[in-house]
């Protein structure tokens, strides 16, 4: 199959995978705000956040393994494809064990009440909950490697299946809580934790004991120099994801400590409404990741120039369909959430704005990605340090959440210029100094 075809399949493959997945995500929030209601659903919401953090801490070499596999496979050197498959599970049970360690003292020996601004009469079992969720996302640490593996074989509608059943088991454990009334704050943490680990364990088997299996991990595959190339470009990809964690996946915790538990509900309402546009885009975007690492290790500009042009007019449809979802959001609303929580209408104007943000980032940064041109993504980032002292400021200064998001784009858009200019000289063939790879 060519390039071409194999990227279509799984961008129709993906679009009903990630369809179903943004039904889940849809159904997900009223059932857990009827289950904890709106200041526990803004806690669990926040310790969330949280765990998103654990699952980026791979120093980046999920997004190496994707990138080295697809070239290794592109000259079809499978004993290396199984060394670096090898070298990063290896590297990752070395990374998560410390991890976990020194997470779960913290949660034993501090006051995290304090750190999430939580009340310990309304959540008593709130530290009991945070280090069994730490554990369990620990252990999914390692396993998640398989979808990277998928995604570098030029398959991610297979890594989307992976996350869709996690998240369909997740909800429906979820409703089985509610409907038993067993649905405490414990038990809804633990259920959601689990189900992506449950499913990453029987893909484990199927992947490399009947699907693939020459490039099944094995000890005497594990190489340092392997583990030395991951790094070099993994530390890159690593501090990209710090700079998301800072800017952007705090959000939550900030919102809680700036404003109050509750607020982060309404807020990440917008947010996932919103985030159906991001789903969207990455079923078509992702498969590109690693279709223009093949391209490039092949010298086939051309093509990266033809799905450039694909990506632009996906890019004016979002904006479109962002402008009609952010019209219609008050009866959405209406009918997903009901009376129950109010989502004030500037912060889904504001939402709106930022997610077309992040689109037109992706929209260069998968290209820039999948060819390794990381440099000026990674001296952006000094946007994530001036984000967290800026968003206090303001939100001391209006007490306003809109304002805080304002914020947040703002301090996305130098590194949206800069991938743009970027990525058109490199394209172009007139790149030097800084804009080289």
């Amino acid at each position: 199959m060519n390039r071409s075809k194999k990227v279509g399949l799984n961008v129709v493959t993906s679009f009903l995978l990630k369809g179903w997945s943004a039904l889940i995500v849809f159904l997900m929030m009223p059932l857990t705000i009827r289950c904890l209601g709106e200041y526990k659903n803004g806690v669990w919401l926040t310790v969330s956040s949280l765990l998103l953090w654990i699952d980026q801490m791979d120093i980046g070499l999920g997004n190496g393994l994707r990138n080295k596999l697809a070239v290794h496979l592109a000259h079809d050197e499978i004993e290396k494809a199984r060394s670096v498959i090898s070298s990063t599970m290896a590297m990752l049970i070395v990374i998560v064990m410390p991890i976990l360690v020194v997470l779960a003292a913290l949660i034993w020996s501090t006051d995290i009440y304090a750190f999430f601004n939580v009340n310990p009469a309304v959540i008593p079992e709130l530290r009991i909950s945070l280090l069994c969720a730490v554990i369990l996302v620990c252990m999914t640490f390692v396993l998640k490697f398989i979808g990277n593996v998928y995604m570098g074989l030029q398959l991610p509608a297979v890594s989307n299946l992976i996350t869709t059943i996690g998240s369909t088991l997740g909800f429906l454990s979820t409703w089985l809580l509610y409907i038993h009334d067993c649905a405490t704050f414990f038990n809804v943490v633990a259920v959601n934790t689990a189900a992506p680990l449950f499913v990453y364990i029987l893909a484990y088997p199927y992947t490399f004991c009947v699907q693939f299996k020459k490039l099944r991990p094995s000890m005497k595959y594990v190489n340092l120099q392997s583990a030395l190339e991951l790094g070099n470009i993994g530390v890159k990809f690593f501090w990209l994801q710090v700079a998301g964690i800072i800017q952007f996946m705090s959000a939550n915790i900030l919102i809680s400590n700036f404003f109050s538990p509750a607020m982060v509900t309404p807020y990440q309402i917008a947010y996932r409404y919103m985030n159906i546009v991001i789903i969207m885009f990455n079923v078509v975007s992702m498969p590109f990741w690693n279709a223009t690492t093949d391209a490039y290790e092949r010298g086939d500009i051309v093509w990266i120039r033809k799905a450039s042009r694909t990506m632009n007019f996906m890019t004016l449809a979002i904006a479109a369909g962002l402008i009609i979802m952010t019209i219609f959001s008050p009866w959405v609303y209406q009918i997903w959430i009901g009376d129950d929580i109010h989502v004030p209408l500037g912060i889904t104007i504001m939402m709106a704005i930022y997610i077309f943000m992040l689109v037109i980032s992706m929209r260069y940064s998968c290209f820039l990605n999948g060819i390794g041109a990381l440099r000026l993504q990674l001296y952006m980032t000094i946007m994530a340090i001036i984000f967290i002292p800026a968003a206090w400021m303001v939100s001391s200064f209006t007490h306003d959440i809109v304002w805080f998001m304002a914020v947040m784009c703002i301090c996305n858009m130098p590194g949206i210029v800069v991938n743009m200019i970027q990525f058109n000289k490199i394209i172009a063939g007139n790149a030097k100094g800084v804009w080289r790879i």
